[in-house]
């Protein structure tokens, strides 16, 4: 933050008087007397009322509307990630941002990205509204989904037999999925798996997610600094 002040003795003018003849300059004046800009308190106050101002005039609607840091807390996304990682998450177009007074806001935008398969993504959780989970997205609106011998088979308009979704990018072969029945996800809904099968809390436990609880991609992995990485 830079607080516009006085300038520095460095820059400031000079001026040296002749010994005893005051207001006269002179080639060898001595002593020196250096002039500087001071704020009064009311001019500072000011000041850092402005660059304040600016500073939320930047930082809020990139925190409403572009980027959300989060911290990741539990296990249900291992190995992928960590306990208190932290990352950055990228809400244009894919969240639901309400301006003005709860139950009657002023203007809404709504979501115009659709979330593709297989990427992590921060959403509301439909039991919890209040909580924020990270899981990767499996189903999408309109598909139909089941999980049988760890194998999840996705059934939607190009394949209408269903075909099995290679999870190979993030899971090891030896990752077990508990079996799930078919899910018919509607127009507005996602089905969301945690990398952790036998250990998170995902839609075969509160079903499909809606549209509107989705907080945005997971952008950037910041922390830490030996495992940062950007996401598509």
């Amino acid at each position: 933050m830079l607080i516009r002040g006085g300038r520095s003795p460095r820059d400031s003018p000079r001026m040296t008087m002749n010994p005893g003849q005051p207001g006269l300059p002179g080639r060898d004046m001595d002593p020196t007397i250096e002039v500087e800009e001071e704020l009064s308190a009311g001019q500072f106050f000011l000041e850092m009322v402005k660059v304040f101002i600016l500073a939320a005039l930047i930082i809020i609607p990139v925190r409403v509307f572009l980027f959300q840091p989060f911290f990741v807390q539990g296990l249900s996304m291992m190995p992928n990630f960590h306990d208190g990682e932290y990352l950055v998450v990228n809400e244009f177009g894919y969240k639901k941002t309400e301006i003005g007074p709860s139950g009657n806001p002023l203007f809404t935008v709504t979501p115009f990205y659709s979330l593709p398969r297989q990427e992590p993504v921060v959403f509301r959780s439909p039991q919890k509204p209040d909580l924020y989970l990270i899981k990767r997205v499996i189903g999408l609106p309109g598909e139909t989904v089941r999980i049988e011998r760890s194998k999840v088979i996705i059934t939607n308009a190009s394949h209408p037999d269903g075909y099995e979704l290679d999870e190979s990018a993030y899971l090891a072969p030896s990752v077990i999925t508990t079996d799930m029945k078919p899910v018919t996800l509607g127009q507005d809904q996602y089905l969301v798996l945690g990398d952790n099968r036998m250990n998170s809390l995902d839609s075969r436990v509160f079903g499909p997610v809606d549209k509107g609880l989705i907080v945005g991609r997971v952008l950037f992995r910041a922390w830490p600094v030996s495992r940062a990485e950007w996401y598509r």
